[in-house]
């Protein structure tokens, strides 16, 4: 997903490159009745989902810890994301595409449209850094969590088109993983190793 990399003129795209990049790794193709997954399926993936949610939300917010606060406007390029909008996009993440992904409500924190998410990534001070990431990620798993199964299960309009949970769990992780991965080699640039690597 380029996305991750764009530059300032661009970033006004991230709300539909997120909604395309998940229609892509969804695929086009329509989806087979013995794809779709049934209650006691849908329930095992939200559980995998949500684990792996865990384990992200510990290394992001361990990473976000261990980068000086005076690195957190360092960017690797001029119109790139800066650390700290980095990890504030991940954490509108967590209050937006995530519950979505799962069909629940997004939250109201971060607000609706291009400018709201550029006004909400441009307060990337450390403390607002993980402020965010630890209340986006509370948010995330109470609205993924608090879901009937009866939702869960089958085909349901999602990132505008239908699709089950499999594939938008998917393409979130994906995702989620991806600017894990920026954000350690963005660390590793400016001489922080992840407090996880030995």
């Amino acid at each position: 997903m380029q996305h991750c990399y764009a530059s300032t003129r661009s970033r006004s795209m991230s709300v539909h490159m997120m909604a395309l990049a998940i229609a892509l790794i969804a695929g086009s193709r329509p989806v087979a009745a013995q794809d779709v997954p049934n209650r006691e399926a849908a329930l095992e993936v939200r559980k995998q989902f949500t684990n792996d949610l865990d384990t992200l939300e510990s290394k992001f917010l361990a990473l976000a810890d261990a980068i000086p606060a005076e690195k957190y406007s360092w960017r690797p390029a001029p119109g790139v994301r800066s650390i700290g909008e980095a990890f504030m996009h991940v954490a509108s993440e967590f209050y937006v595409f995530t519950p979505m992904a799962y069909g629940a409500t997004p939250s109201p924190v971060v607000g609706r449209g291009r400018e709201a998410f550029q006004k909400f990534e441009g307060m990337s001070s450390k403390p607002e850094v993980i402020k965010h990431l630890k209340e986006g990620f509370a948010y995330t798993k109470q609205a993924v969590a608090g879901l009937d199964p009866t939702q869960l299960a089958g085909t349901k309009k999602l990132f505008g088109g239908d699709r089950t949970i499999v594939e938008t769990s998917f393409g979130m992780a994906g995702d989620l993983h991806e600017h894990l991965g920026q954000l350690i080699a963005y660390a590793r640039m400016n001489g922080v190793k992840p407090p996880w690597s030995k």
